[in-house]
């Protein structure tokens, strides 16, 4: 049985394929400077960071070019990663590695402050033993973060489809932020279900969520998820 569609997103060659294909910038979900206030409000500008899934998003251009001088990418895809080593080949502070997240074992534990993931935990879980995988996923991602580090996760899932998956990989302590899908660049033009940079609340089952944004709201999820050792 051949992998298709949406399942293969966990899959090395589809990237390969994808990226051969279709080599123009893309970003997933959300560009930097729509989630640039909840980016400097976790994440200090001193820190070393890194993007998971990188693809070949401007969304590290958008970090460097506001400061964040130290961002290492990594992606499946050596297409992809091959095409972002030439596109920056001029600019030093831009770092890609062919990598695994399932496996990062090039990295010592404890080596970011930040993780940046905005879709690579959503593709993964669209294939073929998706929980297994993503548990891997996140338990290296725990691994390579700094005592209090923070992942960064940006979702189309909803705390009734994510909180379980974090709370049974990792002892994560998680704030939940939202924002609009289809977030405008430009602050006055826009009237937010929630305002960005204020969490909402969450309980244990995420009912609250609803409680406190309605049923179905059109958003993307951002889990902050830190790496906090009692």
């Amino acid at each position: 049985m051949t992998t298709t569609g949406t399942q293969a997103y966990g899959e090395a060659w589809y990237w390969d394929n994808r990226y051969s294909n279709e080599p123009g910038s893309f970003d997933w979900y959300q560009k930097y400077p729509t989630l640039a206030p909840i980016i400097n409000l976790y994440i200090p500008h001193s820190q070393h960071i890194l993007v998971v899934g990188s693809g070949n998003s401007a969304f590290t251009e958008g970090m460097v070019d506001d400061g964040y001088m130290d961002v290492v990418n990594i992606d499946i895809s050596s297409v992809v990663i091959e095409a972002m080593q030439n596109k920056y080949r001029d600019r030093p502070h831009f770092k890609y590695i062919k990598m695994d997240v399932r496996d990062m074992s090039p990295f010592e534990s404890g080596s970011f402050g930040a993780i940046i993931d905005k879709g690579t935990l959503d593709s993964i879980l669209c294939g073929n033993n998706s929980r297994q995988h993503a548990t891997k996923m996140l338990e290296e991602v725990w691994r390579v973060l700094k005592d209090n580090g923070v992942y960064i996760l940006v979702t189309y899932g909803a705390p009734l489809y994510r909180l379980r998956l974090l709370r049974d990989s990792c002892s994560w302590i998680i704030k939940l932020h939202v924002i609009e899908k289809l977030a405008s660049e430009d602050k006055s033009d826009n009237n937010p279900v929630w305002e960005l940079t204020k969490p909402v609340p969450l309980n244990d089952d995420g009912n609250s969520v609803d409680e406190a944004l309605g049923q179905n709201p059109d958003v993307h999820y951002i889990y902050i998820c830190t790496k906090e050792i009692k």
